[in-house]
């Protein structure tokens, strides 16, 4: 048996399998808001249908991403394509808003044409809905935050913002049926309601994928674990700089470590291979790591 039979699954792996499992929820789920939209005269329920089918295509989307972000650097990529995987959450952090602004529009639509109030049925499809989104939502969620996918997390906050709609709309369908006449267009108001919500949500996911492509500094406790597995090779006397970069789902460094002015060339290189093998074998998934070497400053003044 060979070796890589042994590995850890790529982290996008995980991310695609999570991607997938709510495409499938997604697409049973739009289908039951969507008939019991229609026939419980619910718009709510309508909406929530079709932000579910948005999900659908907007998970494809990831899935995609995920899969180009594992291909492998090449002549005109040496970096490798993991900047796909932040620009996928960018795109689906979008079509997140563009569903905000259609269930927004026709809400008000619906507001102002009269029509019957919601079938109590209604109500049931929605504690049914809210459950299950929520868990994948929790599902996906964790998978993002283990594989560290902004797209996968993203793609968890879809689940999260149809839940979100869900108990909007099971709080307006119930201000309908209980004051009855006059109160019919409770649940579009709750869309409506639901879509601020989901709009705001976009924005937020939208900010953390544009600070990765804009490759804005990782948390310091990154940078923290970097320069203490650094600094414990030995001949490393400290970690002078320290310059991250996320790449997709891996992390290339940038680090100044001071050695003894007084060593040789062949000496300091060999301290600065030892410092590169160290953090490539760390659990931090670093894929690379540039080294600059410095003298102490006791040296230089010598």
């Amino acid at each position: 048996m060979s070796e890589t039979a042994n590995l850890p699954p790529h982290p996008a792996i995980k991310g695609m399998r999570s991607t997938i499992f709510g495409i499938i929820g997604n697409i049973l789920l739009a289908v039951i808001k969507g008939l019991a939209g229609f026939f419980g005269n619910s718009y709510a329920l309508i909406a929530d249908a079709i932000e579910s089918t948005s999900d659908v295509f907007s998970s494809l989307i990831v899935l995609i991403g995920l899969k180009i972000s594992t291909k492998p650097k090449d002549k005109n990529h040496p970096y490798g394509h993991g900047k796909a995987e932040p620009i996928v959450a960018i795109v689906v952090s979008l079509t997140l808003l563009g569903a905000a602004f259609t269930i927004a529009y026709q809400s008000v639509q619906e507001i102002a044409t009269p029509h019957h109030t919601p079938a109590a049925f209604t109500l049931l499809v929605l504690v049914l809905v809210v459950a299950v989104k929520e868990t994948l939502f929790r599902y996906v969620f964790k998978v993002g935050a283990e594989v560290q996918s902004t797209a996968v997390k993203t793609d968890a906050w879809h689940h999260r913002s149809d839940a979100i709609t869900s108990v909007a709309a099971f709080i307006g369908i119930s201000v309908a049926l209980i004051f009855g006449k006059g109160y019919e267009s409770a649940d579009d108001w709750a869309a409506l309601l639901a879509s601020g919500i989901i709009a705001f949500n976009a924005y937020n996911l939208f900010r953390p994928a544009l600070a990765e492509i804009m490759d804005e500094a990782p948390p310091e406790n990154l940078e923290q674990d970097i320069r203490i597995t650094a600094e414990t090779v030995e001949g490393v006397i400290e970690v002078e700089k320290c310059f991250i970069r996320k790449m997709g789902f891996d992390y290339f460094v940038d680090l100044h470590v001071i050695v003894d002015g007084e060593l040789t060339v062949r000496e300091g290189h060999i301290i600065a291979h030892n410092v590169k093998d160290s953090l490539l074998k760390s659990e931090l998934r670093i894929i690379d790591v540039l080294i600059h070497t410095e003298p102490n400053d006791t040296s230089v003044e010598q």
